[in-house]
């Protein structure tokens, strides 16, 4: 594992927390790919797309799949160094790509979407508007999941209840945290837009909102639709106006972030 990447050495803090957090990682994706199979089809050879993953999640599903994954130039072998590379029962291909634009797949492409730790990271709403837009029009299924701002622990800080500091107190951390810790972690934290049931529910209308838990406590929020042929007629997201959702970013940095990129890293 590459602990100068996941782990700033400048933080006891942030170290300790990455250190345990592959472990609550680890039964958090059991659990939630465990669900995955019982909520929707999954049949040997399936086509997935995974939207900004890395194949770590894929080792606990049992079933042999065919795996696209969709991230930014060099973000595979971020997660390489992470997680490792290893002997797998799916096949994986890698593209890179936008995937609040992922022009070089035609609609219904694939026979699910998948999403694990992703949307809170593109952006702001439009780019929210935009990849939920793109997980509709490319799958026949989809499940985008997204950490809930109620669970104890925040993802990817580790500071308890963060989303609900006020502004100020938030702010102030930021700076400090930009003295000491590597500007790939502080990028990572200011980029975030954490998401509310209620925008999951926005952003996907059709779909069934699950709340996951971890420990007794509301860890996520998982969007969940099987897209019938019926639905495919008489929905066409591409006519969609960007910023017809309103905006229910409730969660938010006050300070703006200075690349309008599409980063995902590290999974949840």
């Amino acid at each position: 594992m590459a602990q100068g990447r996941v782990a700033p050495e400048r933080s006891i803090r942030v170290k300790a927390f990455y250190q345990v957090l592959p472990y609550v990682q680890s039964l958090a994706r059991r659990q939630r790919m465990t669900a995955l199979l019982d909520h929707l089809e999954i049949k040997p050879g399936t086509r997935v797309l995974d939207l900004g993953g890395s194949h770590a999640i894929w080792a606990h599903v049992p079933v042999p799949l065919d795996i696209t994954i969709l991230s930014l130039p060099g973000e595979q072998k971020i997660q390489e160094q992470i997680y490792g590379k290893t002997d797998s029962i799916h096949t994986f291909h890698y593209v890179y790509g936008d995937a609040c634009n992922a022009h070089q797949f035609p609609d219904r492409s694939f026979d699910l979407v998948f999403s694990n730790s992703v949307i809170e990271h593109v952006g702001p709403c439009e780019r929210q508007e935009k990849f939920a837009r793109e997980v509709t029009r490319l799958g026949n299924s989809y499940w985008v999941q997204t950490p809930s701002a109620w669970f104890p622990i925040e993802a990817h800080t580790g500071m308890p209840f963060y989303w609900f500091y006020p502004e100020w107190l938030r702010s102030w951390l930021f700076r400090r945290w930009q003295k000491k810790l590597p500007t790939w972690w502080t990028d990572l934290v200011l980029e975030i837009s954490v998401l509310s049931r209620k925008r999951m529910a926005e952003l996907f209308p059709n779909a069934q909102i699950r709340t996951e838990s971890l420990f007794g406590l509301t860890k996520s929020y998982v969007a969940i639709e099987k897209i019938t042929p019926a639905a495919n007629v008489t929905r066409d997201w591409r006519d969609l106006a960007v910023g017809q959702f309103g905006n229910n970013c409730r969660f938010r940095h006050s300070l703006s972030h200075p690349h309008d990129t599409w980063t995902t890293f590290p999974s949840q």
